[in-house]
């Protein structure tokens, strides 16, 4: 079950990285939390670049993990 509390965090953290994505064409959406894994869609340029699996763990993860440190990953919508 997804608490509001760490899914109030995550979005603070994806606001941190959303400029980032812009700058790019691109943006980024959370699509849930369960279980310490948040499963976000990119979109835009992210969502056909070469690198996005590079952007999905470097930046966006990283970047979440700073913020909510008990979640373990960050997956890409199937």
């Amino acid at each position: 079950m997804e608490n509001n509390e760490i899914r109030k965090k995550v979005e603070i953290a994806l606001e941190d990285i959303r400029p980032y994505l812009i700058a790019d064409g691109g943006n980024i959406s959370l699509i849930s939390i369960v279980d310490n894994t948040v499963t976000v869609r990119l979109e835009g340029t992210c969502a056909g670049c070469k690198v996005n699996q590079l952007t999905l763990k470097n930046g966006v993860e990283a970047t979440i993990k700073k913020y909510v440190p008990e979640i373990e990953r960050v997956i890409e919508e199937e």
